[in-house]
């Protein structure tokens, strides 16, 4: 469950009260970890039952299993596509792929347990049909905004899912240390770069003076944490962590900074803000080039 985060950085403290604790509750959750399940039993009920029958139902466990991973992972693609107001479909229907494949899983464990050819494809459509009304299709349609031309759109919808992945690395490489305390000093961050991202797909044209922050600045964001933890797992560097922790104050500082011009409209030259940026980035072995 997402909630405020405490401490220095916590609304209040010195922080922008928009701020908050980033983390993200996942989109697929229960629903659909709890279908990883039939595969299991499917495979463990298939022995003992004669070599066909075995074939048939590791192979109706793995349609099962390969089903539940589409739809968790077609599920945190549609979450990531509603939550953006320009937003690209997902390039691979998970979701419709997943009922397919539970379809066929299910027929093909049911024809392993005798119940026909025909008994067995009606099992299969009915797990078919149910696996769509639970959980729906994929989004269709590319999501845009009325009154912005699609190259604009599309330009913005790339930039956004490149910048997201950028975060998503962060994210999962500093989780991997199980330092609660960076673990929220990074989600601060994300925050004022995800604040920045929604200032941009509200209107387009602020992507011009922001592209440079989603792209080069988010990469370097990126790598420098990759080269923290790789550090971190090998001896505890106090003065690493210092010097990655004041990077991500100089970011964020930068990011807010320059998301309050594009809500102002300024279009101002930001070459020092630029060039601090750099220079920072580079000094943490960074290279941008």
């Amino acid at each position: 469950m997402a909630k405020k985060f405490g401490g220095k950085y916590s609304p209040g403290q010195g922080q922008n009260p928009e701020q908050v604790d980033d983390r993200r509750v996942d989109a697929a959750g229960a629903r659909a970890n709890i279908l990883f399940i039939p595969g299991v039993v499917v495979a463990f009920m298939s022995f003992g039952n004669g070599p066909v029958t075995l074939a048939l139902g590791l192979v109706a466990a793995g349609a099962l299993t390969l089903a539940a991973w589409l739809l968790r992972e077609g599920l945190r693609a549609e979450a990531a596509y509603d939550a953006r107001k320009v937003a690209r479909k997902p390039a691979v229907p998970r979701k419709m792929m997943a009922s397919l494949l539970t379809g066929a899983g299910v027929t093909l464990a049911a024809f392993a347990g005798d119940s026909g050819l025909f008994g067995s494809l009606l099992y299969g459509a009915v797990a078919l049909a149910l696996h769509v009304a639970a959980f729906g299709i994929d989004p269709l349609r590319d999501k845009r905004m009325e009154g912005v031309d699609t190259f604009q759109q599309d330009r913005v919808a790339r930039v956004v899912e490149e910048a997201e992945a950028h975060l998503e690395v962060m994210k999962g490489q500093i989780e991997t240390l199980g330092d609660r305390k960076l673990e929220t000093r990074v989600a601060g961050f994300q925050s004022a770069a995800r604040r920045m991202i929604r200032t941009v797909e509200e209107d387009p044209r602020d992507l011009t003076g922001a592209r440079k922050f989603l792209g080069v600045y988010l990469m370097g964001a990126r790598d420098a944490t990759v080269k923290y933890v790789d550090l971190a797992r090998r001896k505890a560097d106090p003065d690493a962590r210092t010097s990655y922790e004041a990077l991500l104050d100089d970011l964020e500082q930068n990011f807010a900074a320059k998301t309050e011009k594009l809500l102002r409209d300024d279009r101002s030259d930001m070459d020092i803000e630029i060039k601090v940026l750099r220079d920072r980035l580079q000094r943490e072995g960074v290279s941008l080039k």
